[in-house]
């Protein structure tokens, strides 16, 4: 990723998540900018970089020393949570999720104010809009939805309370709502989906015309980094933003693209998705079969038009840096 001009090396950020998927890219871009930063961390690291002072937090209470942490620190860049969970085993997960994901998070927006830090940049999630759009409209960051997902509800939690916050004291508030992030290192199904390609496993999925939206971790990552840039994003206090790589593509599409960059035949067989619901229905996978064959577009033209935000790499390049 090329360097980002514009952020200057004696402005002091705190990255929480640093070793995470999307923490752990922003953390890099972050120091080839030239970034004093600061990274919470469960228990020291040896895997960062050694010019990253490392804070550890066991969790994101009021009994950690926030007034330590936050010591002239400028930046906040929230990218830890509690995140999405298939077949979740918790009693009750919606308290799970709002002990970390809510609580968590304005308990140190709240302490952010107390140390005098400008902006608060928040990771929040595709799931506050919903899990699927139809042919006709996307998501956009304007959307009246409350979520039943308990992940999604907490994400959406927070961000009315971090609004709120905004409201009350001076601290800007940025809150970035991205769909699947994909690139080197991701894990889960988008990994699950490489493996099986790239052991040629044929797969029933050849015949799905849906619309997804995704977006590439590059330009995710680049998308935060100018949010972070209180001089280059002015417009962005205290406002909503869904980004994505703004090509949008059906499974099929994808899982030809991931085939074309891993240098492997595509082996998918046109099975009706309608035989493939009711078969998913019959096994209790139902969620799953949603992702694969429903759709979910969102609508990126407030970043592009009030931040002026372009991605900084497309999806066949960004697939085939996954692929080497």
């Amino acid at each position: 990723m090329a360097k980002t001009n514009g952020l200057n090396k004696a402005r002091k950020f705190l990255v929480t998540g640093a070793t995470g998927f999307v923490g752990g890219a922003l953390v890099t871009e972050l120091l080839r900018c030239e970034i004093n930063l600061v990274a919470t961390v469960r228990q020291r690291k040896s895997g960062l970089p050694e010019n990253i002072k490392q804070e550890v937090v066991e969790d994101f209470s009021e009994y950690t020393d926030w007034a330590r942490v936050l010591s002239d620190i400028d930046v906040v860049i929230h990218t830890a949570a509690r995140v999405h969970i298939m077949d979740d085993r918790q009693i009750d997960p919606i308290l799970e999720y709002r002990k970390v994901n809510v609580e968590g998070t304005l308990n140190i927006a709240k302490k952010a104010v107390q140390a005098g830090v400008k902006r608060f940049v928040f990771i929040s999630s595709i799931k506050v809009n919903g899990e699927m759009t139809n042919e006709i409209q996307s998501f956009k960051p304007d959307d009246s939805f409350i979520p039943d997902d308990p992940y999604g509800l907490s994400k959406y939690e927070a961000e009315k309370g971090l609004l709120s916050l905004a409201e009350e004291t001076e601290l800007e508030v940025v809150i970035i709502r991205p769909p699947l992030v994909y690139g080197p290192g991701v894990k889960a199904n988008f990994s699950s989906m490489m493996n099986w390609i790239n052991k040629g496993i044929p797969l029933p999925f050849g015949a799905i015309h849906n619309q997804r939206s995704l977006v590439a971790l590059d330009n995710l990552v680049s998308f935060i980094v100018l949010c972070s840039d209180r001089e280059k994003s002015p417009q962005a206090i205290n406002q909503v933003f869904l980004i994505s790589d703004g090509e949008d593509v059906s499974t099929s599409e994808l899982l030809r693209k991931v085939a074309k960059a891993l240098g492997k035949k595509s082996m998918l067989l046109p099975i009706p998705v309608s035989l493939m619901k009711y078969m998913a229905k019959m096994i209790g996978k139902e969620d799953v079969a949603s992702r694969l064959f429903g759709s979910l577009q969102v609508d990126s033209s407030k970043a592009r038009n009030l931040l002026g935000w372009k991605p900084v790499i497309t999806m066949d390049e960004q697939l085939k840096k996954m692929g080497l």
